[in-house]
Parts: C-alpha cells; sequence; structure tokens
C-alpha cells in the first residue's frame, strides 16, 4: 500500500502591538519564498523523490490572510505515515511569531523547520549563532539557512526517515537559477491575496552595497538569473489558473542581465499570443539610463513599479553606500516612468545620520513641488540582521531592541544621534501626513490625469497608504483589506482576553476603523471628482512635470539646497552657485 508524506507549508505573519497575530481577509503582498518552496516540494511530489510507494501531500497557509488552526492541522498531520512542517520566508519581525507557532507543533512531537532572512541573514554577518536562533534549536526547531534549489530532495529524505539536523546551513552555496524548480502557488492560495497578485523571482542578488539591506548579504552581491524560458513557463502555468497579476520580487530588475530579453518574451507574450496580465517591478533610480527599458517595462505590463529612492541627501545617501542614487536624475526618472503611465512608488527612509525633524520636513517638500511621484513609503531606518548596519552596531554593543517583532521598519528599535525617541517617532508619523494632504493628493491626481493614467486606481492607493498608518496603525505593505482578530491568537507570554471583554471590544473597534476609513475617503473624494470633472485636465502642467535642461535644472531646490554635497558623489554635475533658501 501507498504511504503518505504530509508537508505543511506556513508563512507566519507577526504581532501587533497588543500581541495579535496582524491577518486581513485579503492580504497585500505574496511570499515568493511560499511559491518557490511549494513549487520545489510540488517537483519533488512529482518525481517520487521519497520512493515510488511514497506519496508527498502539500498544504500552504499565509497566515497573512488565513488562521492557523494548530490543533486541527496537528490532528491532519498526525494521519500520514510521516510529515513535516515548514515556517517559510521568516523574516525577522516575523521571528517571534514563528516560534510561537513552532513551539504547539513541538509539544505535539511533529518535527518543524523554519527558514528565511531572519536566520539566513543573521548566520551570514555575525560570527556565531544568535541567541534566539540557539533558543529555538533547543525547543526542536530545525533552521535552515540558505536556498533550497537542488536541497530540497535531501531536506525531505531527511524528515522521513526521521534524521532532520539541528541546522542546515548553506549561505556559503548559492545555487543557480538557470532552468531551475519554478515558484508557483495553488489558485485557492493567491486569490486570497488582495489584487489575486502572485509573485516569482526572475533573478536574485544585488550588486550594490547599501549598508541598510539584507538582499546583498543573504542572496548574494552576484547576481542569478532565470532565463526567458523559465519566465514563460511561470505566467503560462499561473494563467492556466487564471492569476495574471505578479510581482516580480527581484530587488531591481534593472540589474537583471537578461532584461531585456525577458521583457521582450512578456511583449510577445502579451501582444502575439494574446495574454493579459500586469506586473509590479522593483527597479532604482538607474534604470531610465537603459535605453528602452521603461518603454518596454510598460509594453511587457507593467503597471506600477517600485523605486529605490531612499532618500535625496547625497551625504546620507553617501553613508549608507547607495552611491549609486544620483538626486540630479530623480525627476527625470521620474517623469519618463510618469510619461510611461506607470504608477511610481518610492520608499524613502527616515533617520539617516544627519538627518532632523526640520531637515526632513524640508526635504519632504522639495519633493513634493519637484518630483512627479505617486506614492511613498516612508520607513524607519532600521538595522535588520544580515545587514551591515546591524552586524557594526552588534559589534559596538550599541542599544537595539531585543523584541524582533519590532523589526518591520515601522517601529523605531534603535537611537538616533540628533533627535530623541520621542522626535524621531513623531516626525516619521507627520512624514506621512505631511505628503498625504488633500491638496497634494490633488495635485498627483492632477500630474496622473494629465498622462491619461488610472487616476482612480492611483487614489485609492494613496488613501490606503494613509489609512494603514493612521487607522490600522500598520505599514502599508503589510495592510491588506478587512482587518481579523482570533482572541485566542495572541504572542505567548500574554494573557488571553476575556471573552466577554475581547469580543464587545473587537466589535466596537471595528466599527469605529470602518467609520474611520468612510471619513478618509470621503475627506479626499472631493479632490478626486475636481480632477475627473475637470475637462482640460489633460493639459494640465507643474514645475515636476515640466521637461528641463541641464542648465534649468541647477535652479531646482533640490540640486540649490545640496549644492555643497553635489560635487562629493561620483560623477556628479558642476553646480551652479546660486542659492535658493529652502521652504
Amino acid at each position: 500500500m501507498s504511504k503518505r508524506f504530509s508537508v505543511l507549508l506556513i508563512k507566519p505573519s507577526h504581532y501587533d502591538d497588543e500581541g495579535y497575530v496582524i491577518q486581513w481577509l485579503r492580504a497585500p503582498i505574496p511570499s515568493n519564498s511560499l511559491a518557490s518552496i511549494y513549487g520545489l516540494i510540488k517537483d519533488c511530489s512529482e518525481r517520487k523523490t521519497l520512493g515510488d510507494d511514497v506519496s508527498i501531500e502539500i498544504d500552504v497557509i499565509d497566515e497573512t490572510n488565513t488562521k492557523v488552526e494548530i490543533g486541527s492541522l496537528i490532528k491532519s498531520l498526525k494521519q500520514a505515515d510521516g510529515c513535516l512542517v515548514g515556517l517559510v520566508g521568516v523574516q525577522t519581525n516575523q521571528f517571534p511569531r514563528a516560534v510561537d507557532i513552532a513551539r504547539e507543533f513541538i509539544a505535539a512531537g511533529i518535527p518543524i523547520a523554519a527558514g528565511g532572512f531572519h536566520a539566513a541573514g543573521s548566520i551570514a554577518m555575525l560570527p556565531e549563532l544568535t541567541p534566539e536562533i540557539i533558543a529555538a534549536q533547543e525547543m526542536g526547531l530545525t533552521i535552515y539557512a540558505g536556498e533550497a534549489e537542488g536541497r530540497m530532495d535531501a531536506l525531505l529524505q531527511d524528515a522521513w526517515s526521521g534524521e532532520l539536523k539541528s541546522l542546515y546551513n548553506f549561505m556559503k552555496d548559492l545555487p543557480h537559477l538557470e532552468g531551475a524548480v519554478h515558484p508557483i502557488l495553488p489558485a485557492d492560495a493567491v486569490r486570497k491575496m488582495a489584487g489575486a497578485y502572485t509573485s516569482f523571482d526572475a533573478g536574485r542578488g544585488c550588486p550594490f552595497q547599501c549598508s541598510f539591506c539584507t538582499i546583498i548579504n543573504v542572496q548574494g552581491r552576484k547576481s542569478r538569473f532565470r532565463t526567458p524560458d523559465d519566465i514563460e513557463t511561470i505566467i503560462r502555468a499561473n494563467a492556466k489558473q487564471n492569476i495574471r497579476r505578479f510581482f516580480i520580487t527581484d530587488d531591481d530588475f534593472a540589474r537583471n542581465r537578461n532584461w531585456e530579453v525577458i521583457l521582450d518574451r512578456l511583449i510577445w507574450l502579451r501582444e502575439d499570443q494574446g495574454l493579459k496580465f500586469k506586473l509590479t517591478l522593483q527597479v532604482d533610480t538607474l534604470c531610465y539610463r537603459l535605453p528602452g527599458f521603461i518603454e518596454k517595462a510598460a509594453r511587457a505590463g507593467c503597471a506600477r513599479v517600485f523605486i529605490g529612492l531612499e532618500n535625496i541627501d547625497p551625504d546620507a545617501l553617501s553613508a549608507a553606500k547607495k552611491r549609486q542614487n544620483k538626486i540630479w536624475e530623480y525627476r527625470k526618472m521620474l517623469q519618463a516612468w510618469k510619461d510611461a503611465g506607470v504608477i511610481t512608488y518610492a520608499g524613502y527612509i527616515l533617520g539617516f545620520p544627519d538627518d532632523t525633524p526640520e531637515k526632513i520636513r524640508r526635504n519632504i517638500e522639495i519633493i513634493k513641488k519637484e518630483m512627479p511621484l505617486d506614492l511613498i513609503e516612508f520607513f524607519f531606518l532600521t538595522p535588520l540582521p544580515g545587514s551591515e548596519d546591524h552586524k557594526i552596531l552588534a559589534s559596538r554593543g550599541v542599544w537595539m531592541d531585543p523584541d524582533f517583532n519590532k523589526y518591520d521598519l515601522n517601529h523605531r528599535v534603535t537611537h538616533h544621534p540628533l533627535m530623541t525617541d520621542q522626535e524621531w517617532d513623531k516626525v516619521y508619523l507627520d512624514s506621512w501626513k505631511q505628503f498625504y494632504t488633500p491638496e497634494h493628493v490633488e495635485t498627483v491626481l492632477r500630474r496622473d490625469a494629465a498622462r491619461g493614467a488610472r487616476t482612480k486606481a492611483l487614489y485609492s492607493s494613496m488613501i490606503h497608504f494613509l489609512g494603514a498608518i493612521l487607522i490600522e496603525k500598520v505599514h502599508p505593505l503589510e495592510c491588506g483589506i478587512v482587518r481579523r482578530k482570533h482572541r485566542t491568537q495572541r504572542r505567548h507570554g500574554m494573557k488571553l482576553e476575556n471573552p466577554l471583554v475581547f469580543y464587545p471590544k473587537r466589535a466596537i473597534e471595528a466599527v469605529s476603523v470602518a467609520i474611520s476609513w468612510a471619513r478618509l475617503f470621503l475627506k479626499f473624494r472631493p479632490a478626486m471628482k475636481r480632477v475627473l470633472a475637470d475637462e482640460d485636465r489633460r493639459n494640465y502642467s507643474d514645475l515636476a512635470l515640466t521637461p528641463t535642461s541641464d542648465i534649468e535644472e541647477q535652479d531646482m531646490e533640490l540640486i540649490q539646497v545640496f549644492k555643497e554635497a553635489i560635487p562629493k558623489t561620483h560623477g556628479a554635475p558642476v553646480v551652479a552657485d546660486k542659492v535658493v533658501s529652502a521652504k
């Protein structure tokens, strides 16, 4: 008789400030780690890795949109002849939740392993295993550091034979991606994401040296790539499931040496083969220099793009080793994306060593006036385990918050040399309010409408970003649709609330949140209505949309404010000796 080996994959969420799991009816960001591991185990199942008489069954749970019913899952797993639980893609802020999940499975005698950026980054950058990883191992949790392509067979065989190791460390042996097993998720899992987005990576690694980044130390600085054939196979496999929206998770798709042949293949699939799909890409600020890149990205289905802007202060960028960003090119780059009809997102980090509340406020006003940027995401400068920043602070014994649950870029986890903790917290919250004012939202919508783009979609995204911070108290990157909160799923060590207290309070909270969202949309709706009612909207222009020559560029407030710092940047232009006072 055939034997059954049951694999359960869980992508953990993390806890809110009250200790409840952050979970939504529809979650925002699909997990490429979950898709990659699912695809690898599916391949093992098809190849009968454990023998012709052993069937491998796979279940997948993304906790950001699905409750982890541990009791019923344990019962189901124990009915199989062998089993393994995998905690997939565990980031630093998710590590406490991952350990809490593991604790219950281990108590029931279920073998369980955890992988992801926290373990991989810590092992890659620090001289010895960290206390939280050692404690997890002592509890019985297997730690997996590194990528699993070419290694999943051995892991499953160890689990089947009951010989899981306490540590699998492949950080010094990164696999090739050409022809590797493709990431994939079942359709029912994908449809629990807002917009039914799924994800895949066209490449891994990044050649740059940003000190706050973990990618370069986990995935390496030598980029590895999938082929155009690989990408076509991924698109077609998802199309069979009627999945047509993709987040390509490469930290910087523009540095993929195969970018052009991949985009050409995607254009062919859309324009010649009739496949309809949309993409979200992540790129650097230099991508517009690549001939044809933005035009081809738009034709290939790119509707939204994340841009690593990070800051507009050359000194801050230099200190973080992000020397590739040239602030004098920001405007031309954003105009190019705007002309292509692509919605632009930019990450902006608050808390570089020379930052002050005054400088931060001034810089945001410059961005609002001079850059046609659609959406901005603010982050605390965070020393994530796996980054050079974390390694340096750890070696110097500098205080970093011991609660890893806070390492979500939405909480301050260290001190600042110039700002007090209270000032840093306040300017972070104020920055969201400063950018997303009704007046500036209307300006951004007018810029969008002037290019004939998707004004209503942009409006919804802007309100979503502001509401995530002000109403849901989470970063927009982890804010989904309709918050779920389960009384019994609270952080280990925190007291469960009495049902007579929890449920009435939760009902009041849910109604209050719904009213707050309605008020926020109503507050900003007149701006959108004015824009859409304007028959002359296609002729709108302002400073941010106006093409500039190199000479005119010298008059930009962005350039004049930082004219002393710009000459220190590699490849910098000569800045005219003209002072324009900053607001």
